[in-house]
């Protein structure tokens, strides 16, 4: 079988971003289902092709870091102009019967996965290739009105407004169209009116860097935090942590954050240092006493918190870093949904590693069943549309919340 797997933006020989993270696993799945991938999306100015099999639909630059003021104003303008919510209008850069027509040189298709909304919602005829698989790796039109609730002028809230109401009914297409509707977690189907749908299958995730390297003992931080800053969602977990968790830890305990910003990071203590793009997460990561996750809101599953399990780190976690996982934590993890208790509980793990306990563990049996769960519900959404059906055996269970169960 053969699978068009469009997504906005073609994968890095590194995924650099949660996003792309996400996109590698799934079309991993498919490929360990026995089908023949061809990727297709736009690439990031500069960026070098894949080394898969891929159908490049040109340089686009849609992200926020890096943008000025100039480019953001023109964005919001074209998607008025459009009637489409920001991120599609940033992609819709040609007309679509062009697109379509590339892409359909590339086939024939036996099924198309559309990964994440922006895409089919800036070219509808995506629909239209094959039968629709839809991954919905998060609830966007909740992000766009959770972030509209927080939003500091009222320009940003009425555009915030705006975003949630074009994408709440561009959703309600997607899923309506879609012979199957995969989500990261099962509260996204949910909220997505999904539920008890036969056509909803909720996929786990995995990292998929192998195995973690021996433990060197070599500390960077006591601290360390790694994300797409620019992302909204993102953003606001990190404003958090610096004004209601920062402070109140000791001067001497140090706080790494690494990633990408739009704009300038938030106001600080001095024991905390922004790094922007490290090199090489996982080494990074592992570089830290105790890892911090302290996502606030928005929706889907965090890479974030899978990668820490993955690698068997003690963290703090905030309850919604762990939509997704279930309640069958390992004993390293502490989960604060205030300030107080985040510090209160980094402080605790940060004093016990410097004091030579031992409080990694062996993530990967964790790694493992995420793996194979992602592949069942890819195979159970393969059947559904005909195709690989005798090798489905039903819907996954996120792995921590089988653990659970």
């Amino acid at each position: 079988m053969h699978i068009l797997f469009a997504t906005s933006l073609l994968p890095e020989r590194e995924p650099a971003t949660g996003f792309e993270i996400a996109n590698r696993a799934i079309a991993d799945a498919y490929r360990a289902a026995g089908a023949r991938v061809t990727v297709a999306g736009f690439r990031r100015p500069g960026a070098a092709l894949p080394d898969v099999a891929h159908v490049d639909l040109g340089e686009v630059a849609i992200e926020n870091a890096g943008a000025g003021r100039a480019r953001k104003v023109r964005w919001v303008l074209n998607a008025i102009r459009r009637g489409l919510p920001v991120g599609a209008a940033k992609l819709r850069v040609m007309p679509e019967a062009t697109l379509l027509g590339r892409l359909r040189a590339a086939g024939p298709f036996d099924a198309v996965v559309l990964s994440a909304a922006q895409l089919p919602i800036a070219f509808p005829g995506l629909l239209t290739i094959a039968p629709p698989i839809f991954v919905a790796h998060n609830v966007e039109h909740l992000s766009a009105a959770e972030m509209g609730r927080s939003a500091g002028s009222a320009a940003s809230r009425f555009l915030y407004r705006r975003e949630a109401t074009l994408l709440r009914a561009a959703e309600e297409r997607l899923c309506a169209a879609a012979r199957v509707v995969h989500s990261l977690a099962v509260a996204d189907a949910e909220r997505l009116g999904l539920s008890g749908d036969p056509r909803s299958i909720p996929l786990s995730l995995g990292i998929g860097r192998g195995a973690a390297p021996a433990d060197d003992g070599a500390r960077r931080f006591d601290v360390v935090m790694i994300g797409t800053w620019s992302w909204a969602p993102n953003r606001l977990g990190l404003d958090w942590f610096a004004a209601e968790v920062a402070p109140r830890l000791s001067p001497g305990i140090t706080v790494g954050v690494a990633g990408r910003f739009d704009g300038t990071p938030p106001q600080a203590p001095g024991n905390v240092s922004f790094l922007g793009r490290v090199p090489d997460a996982q080494a990074f990561v592992r570089s830290g006493r105790v890892v911090a996750l302290s996502t606030r809101g928005g929706t889907g599953v965090q890479l974030k918190t899978i990668e820490t399990l993955e690698e068997g780190m003690p963290a703090v976690a905030t309850p919604s870093a762990l939509r997704g996982i279930g309640a069958a934590l390992p004993g390293n993890v502490r989960v604060a949904s205030d300030g107080v208790g985040f510090a209160s509980a980094l402080e605790d793990l940060v004093t016990r590693e410097r004091a030579g306990e031992v409080l990694r563990l062996d993530g990967r049996a964790f790694a493992e069943r995420q793996r194979l769960d992602c592949e069942r519900g890819v195979r159970a959404g393969l059947a559904l549309v005909g195709l690989g059906a005798e090798e489905a055996s039903g819907p996954a269970v996120p792995a921590m919340e089988a653990l659970a169960s």
